[in-house]
């Protein structure tokens, strides 16, 4: 899950100190390692932030027929998180800020 979090982040186009931040504030040197393919020892923590960034790319893969539509849209401003990006709000670095896109995407696209 690690590697394909990796890249998510790539095709988000997100920066290593956002993604470091969007992972809760991961240290420079292990994300280094996780893109060369090392990810060692995940805990429970960053487990659960992997499964959410894996569920809000599932939730924009459902909302968006053309993936790059998708990819693109975490860099754009949204008036229902008050004018910020998804990725403004996922870097501030909580887990509830994941969990609060996971849901935001789940109930645009019905689940609620």
């Amino acid at each position: 899950m690690a590697r394909a979090v990796i890249r998510l982040f790539e095709h988000w186009q997100v920066s290593d100190a956002e993604a470091r931040q969007i992972l809760g504030g991961l240290a420079a040197r292990t994300f280094a390692r996780w893109k060369a393919g090392e990810t060692g020892r995940i805990d429970r923590d960053l487990a659960t932030r992997l499964s959410l960034l894996m569920g809000i790319h599932k939730g924009l893969r459902y909302l968006f027929t053309e993936p790059e539509r998708g990819y693109s849209w975490v860099k754009k401003p949204n008036a229902d998180l008050g004018g910020r990006t998804p990725v403004d709000l996922m870097s501030e670095g909580s887990i509830f800020a994941l969990a609060r896109m996971r849901h935001y995407l789940d109930a645009e696209r019905g689940g609620w």
